[in-house]
């Protein structure tokens, strides 16, 4: 085990637990007081009778100010049930304690500049957390399947939705990307940031790159160790020319759009 992930170690108790989507569920977190993240980081979570961590985008970290508050030192995650590890946590309570290794990983940049966030399913996560670390300013839109797949607990916070079938919830009908292209004419986005499945990545990046506008994607994998040892989650990239490996969990997750090879 390396000291680096000696040093990321942590155990925090559940303080919130809620499903907020069709198989979707919100797990607040409080952590020890010297527990730091940013956004794009994840943490990997023990989960009872498995050997390989489970790892969460953060969608939220209160550190604040301001010690009293309810949710200072409290980590937001929003996951979606889907196998026995995912299972494992929606079924936790208040007051369980959850063993985890984080935060880990590459962030987003966090230049002053204006963004534009997109989303799509539940990688609305990280993105949401980067909208409220840059105090709401940044333009958040994202995709949903349905209706009954949008997070209640971030529907408000969310400036557009749009779900594939048209189901009531959202603004428009079909993937986020069908609505990329306007969103870039009327927002005009120094930059994008964008997490969802891979072709939601690929997309928006390649729409970026059309429009010469920056853009950041974070890598949603599959992970084993979760620090760049197992090289379970490696993608290529292309930089000048020269192509190389890089581990999402260590390198990552967030890269530059224009680098990946899709």
């Amino acid at each position: 085990m390396t000291i680096e992930k000696l040093k990321k170690m942590n155990k925090g108790k559940v303080t919130h637990i809620e499903r907020v989507a069709n198989e979707m569920f919100l797990i607040k977190i409080k952590t020890a007081p010297d527990f730091s993240s940013k956004p794009g980081q994840f943490i990997s979570i023990l989960c009872d009778g498995h050997t390989m961590r489970r790892p969460f985008s953060i969608m939220n970290f209160a550190k604040g100010n301001c010690s009293t508050a309810p949710d200072y030192g409290v980590i937001s995650l929003l996951f979606k049930k889907k196998g026995d590890g995912t299972a494992y946590i929606s079924a936790l309570k208040v007051g369980d304690t959850v063993d985890f290794i984080g935060a880990m990983g590459n962030g987003f940049s966090l230049n002053n500049e204006k963004i534009l966030l997109v989303g799509a399913g539940v990688g609305v996560a990280p993105v949401y957390y980067l909208k409220k670390y840059l105090n709401d300013a940044p333009r958040l839109i994202a995709g949903f399947q349905n209706a009954d797949e949008i997070p209640a607990c971030l529907k408000d916070e969310i400036d557009f939705i749009s779900t594939d079938d048209g189901s009531g919830g959202g603004q428009g009908k079909g993937s986020i990307i069908d609505f990329l292209e306007e969103e870039i004419r009327e927002y005009q986005p120094d930059r994008i940031c964008v997490c969802g499945p891979h072709i939601v990545l690929k997309l928006t990046s390649e729409i970026a790159k059309a429009h010469d506008i920056p853009c950041e994607v974070a890598m949603e994998k599959t992970m084993a160790c979760s620090i760049g040892v197992c090289r379970g989650c490696v993608i290529t990239l292309n930089k000048n020319g020269k192509l190389e490996n890089a581990s999402v969990c260590k390198d990552g997750p967030v890269f530059l759009g224009e680098e990946v090879v899709w």
